[in-house]
C-alpha cells in the first residue's frame, strides 16, 4: 500500500471514495459536487489530501485543511475527513493515512492537528486515541458553532 499526496489527476478516483464518505454522514450522493469541491480546494490550495492506494486502486484518503494558530505563530491543521473504503478496513489503512498527516504536519512546524468526530464514532475514535490523539475534555474551553 502507498500513501501519497493527491495531485489533481487522482481527484475523479478520490471524489468517488469522497462521496461514500459523505453518504456516511447521511448525505446524498453527489459524486459530481464532490469531484468539483475536490478540485476546487486543490486548485485554491485550500486543503492537503493524502491518498491510499493498493495497486491502483484507491481505498482511502485524509484531508487536511491549513488554518493557524496566532498566538503560537504557527500553522495548523484540521483534518477535517478519514476515510477508508469497507474491504481495508482494519487493516492500518488509517492509521497510515493519519501517519502521514502527522508527518506533514510535523514537517510544517505545525502547532496541532486537530479533529471533530461524531461521539456515536467509537471506532475512529479508539483509532485517534491510538494515534495519540486526546479529546478535550476540560472546562477551560468552549467550542463555539455559528450555523
Amino acid at each position: 500500500m502507498d500513501i501519497v499526496r493527491a495531485n489533481e489527476n487522482d481527484l475523479k478516483q478520490v471524489s468517488v471514495l469522497f462521496d461514500q464518505y459523505r453518504q456516511f454522514y447521511k448525505q446524498t450522493s453527489n459524486i459530481e459536487g464532490a469531484y468539483h469541491f475536490l478540485v476546487e480546494r486543490y486548485r485554491k490550495q485550500e486543503s492537503i489530501l493524502f491518498v491510499a492506494k493498493q495497486g491502483e486502486q484507491y481505498v482511502g484518503f485524509v484531508q487536511l485543511y491549513p488554518t493557524f494558530s496566532s498566538v503560537a505563530m504557527k500553522d495548523a491543521f484540521i483534518l477535517n475527513d478519514l476515510f477508508v473504503i469497507n474491504d481495508f478496513r482494519q487493516k492500518g489503512v488509517g492509521k497510515e493515512l493519519m501517519k502521514k498527516a502527522f508527518s506533514f504536519a510535523n514537517d510544517k512546524g505545525a502547532r496541532f492537528i486537530c479533529l471533530e468526530t461524531a461521539t456515536s464514532n467509537i471506532k475512529a475514535q479508539q483509532l485517534y486515541e491510538k494515534m495519540g490523539m486526546t479529546s478535550d475534555s476540560s472546562t477551560q474551553h468552549y467550542i463555539y458553532y455559528w450555523d
